[in-house]
């Protein structure tokens, strides 16, 4: 017979972290106990993207869900930490609110004041760039973020020393040099440059992005979600006139019939 579960009676937060905790007992879950923090990283990324898929659905119940398996894969690494002997949760919290104590002299402390949102961001940014006594400006933008995110704030970042065009037309101009050089590489027949010129070319558009004051991974996600959706219209369509959309045979559609499709199902939406 299995061990009776913390009881119900605890602190939420308390009790789910004492679940964790049995769960990586010598007794308790072969799947759980088999996983590390490198094992872990495909299910936090894909809890994070389901949580930012049920904020941009307006599903209330579905922010809450997504939130709890948010904070699962943060109190499973705390809890394999607390295991190796590293660190817990608490000191997880700890440092955070300590942290954001830190990064908010305007509220906590004296003889500071912040009063536009703009304000707030460059005190933090003062606050962390003494915190982490970075040696780059560049310093602090991981790796790992998405690219057209990260490359909009590497752009930011190099913008705070005046390496930045002064508007959204000097961004734009070099969005229509990047595409230039990319049809002549494409021309060139040249693999390779073909493969660094659209690179330029798409930090150039997140770069103009910034400029416009849109972030350019919530603008291509908002895009592909309007993809996604009218292409669906357009196979239950194809579907209700008993003519599916076929990859090949004689029912394919031509180019020409998918494009007055999609301009229909684009009029409806």
């Amino acid at each position: 017979m299995g061990r009776v579960a913390p009881p119900a009676d605890l602190a939420p937060l308390a009790r789910f972290v004492a679940v964790m905790r049995r769960l990586l007992e010598p007794d308790g879950c072969p799947w759980d106990r088999a996983q590390t923090h490198r094992s872990l990283k495909p299910y936090l990324v894909e809890e994070c993207y389901e949580l930012l898929d049920a904020i941009d659905r307006g599903d209330v119940d579905g922010v809450r869900e997504e939130l709890g398996d948010v904070l699962l894969q943060v109190v499973f690494h705390a809890e394999l930490a607390r295991a190796a002997g590293r660190f817990d949760f608490d000191d997880v919290a700890r440092g955070i609110a300590d942290k954001v104590v830190r990064r908010h002299p305007h509220v906590f402390g004296e003889g500071v004041e912040a009063r536009t949102p703009a304000e707030v961001e460059r005190r933090w940014e003062e606050v962390k760039r003494v915190e982490k006594k970075a040696a780059s400006l560049l310093d602090g933008i991981p790796p790992a973020l998405p690219m057209l995110r990260q490359s909009a704030k590497l752009s930011e970042r190099a913008a705070r020393v005046g390496f930045d065009w002064p508007d959204a037309a000097g961004v734009r101009a070099k969005v229509a040099e990047e595409l230039g050089e990319l049809d002549a590489a494409v021309a060139g027949g040249d693999g390779e440059a073909v493969r660094h010129e659209l690179g330029d070319l798409l930090f150039a558009v997140a770069n103009f992005a910034r400029h416009l004051k849109h972030d350019p991974e919530e603008v291509l996600r908002e895009c592909a979600s309007r993809f996604r959706s009218r292409f669906g219209a357009m196979e239950a369509q194809a579907q209700a006139e008993g003519r599916p959309l076929a990859a090949d045979g004689p029912g394919r559609r031509t180019l020409e019939e998918l494009e007055a499709m999609w301009q229909e199902v684009k009029r409806r939406s």
